[in-house]
């Protein structure tokens, strides 16, 4: 067996922000695999569309969205054993991923599965979180501060202890769960800075400050960034 699965990050919608290594994996793959699900059905294949191999096949690998682990699991196994096809038929493989592979992604899944029977090579891409503080031109965190990473579905008693402790925070995932995290960090002193960024470097992008959001939507792909440390945004430091 020769194949290598590369396991790519695309980034977070913007066609320029897939590195350079990204596209000239993506320009050469034979079989490109990617996830397919109900919402935003294949947005890896959308960002990456125009850097791909035209002769390449194409794999969607289908992914229900269920709180069930159970079938996405199955999923993930049926989708390792067709892309281990290919790689035993000295095919390279490219999977491509939303932002970064390792970070809250799918390729995991497959990382697992896969390696130790074929090479693996994992090519990172920007995340949400740098995309979403480059939309806003706001640092994630300053000096020593530590920033925390949250997902919304956490339940409150473990999101209010964590925002308690953290000055600066990015809050993923956030979907449904908007409403419930806005009043968390009401009462954890982080809503006054809150920003929140949805589809970030896509055309649909929309900045709002939390204090002013009052669309009906609750889009999942979304970020809300919030602080409520010592520095000051935007000043330059002095004495470093």
């Amino acid at each position: 067996m020769s194949g290598t699965l590369h396991l790519v990050g695309v980034g977070p919608g913007d066609p320029e922000l897939l590195t350079l290594k990204a596209v000239r994996i993506l320009g050469a793959a034979l079989v490109l695999a990617y996830p397919a699900t109900g919402e935003d059905s294949a947005l890896a294949l959308d960002i990456a569309r125009t850097h791909l191999n035209p002769a390449a096949t194409r794999l969607p690998i289908a992914i229900p969205m269920t709180l069930e682990r159970g079938p996405a699991q199955a999923a993930y196994d049926a989708g390792a054993e067709t892309i281990l096809s290919h790689l035993r038929a000295d095919r390279d493989v490219a999977y491509l991923c939303e932002g970064d592979p390792l970070f809250y992604s799918s390729a995991m899944y497959l990382l697992t599965r896969v390696a130790g029977q074929a090479p693996v090579c994992v090519v990172p891409g920007v995340t949400s979180l740098t995309a979403a503080a480059a939309a806003i031109a706001r640092p994630l965190a300053a000096r020593n501060e530590i920033l925390k990473i949250l997902p919304a579905p956490l339940p409150d008693e473990t999101l209010r202890a964590e925002l308690a402790a953290a000055p600066a925070a990015a809050i993923i995932k956030i979907g449904r769960h908007f409403d419930r995290i806005r009043a968390l960090l009401g009462e954890t002193g982080h809503a006054e800075s809150a920003i929140i960024v949805e589809h970030a470097t896509t055309a649909k992008q929309r900045i709002t400050r939390l204090a002013d959001f009052a669309h009906d939507e609750r889009p999942y792909f979304s970020t809300i960034l919030c602080y409520s440390g010592a520095e000051t945004w935007g000043n330059r430091e002095q004495g470093e």
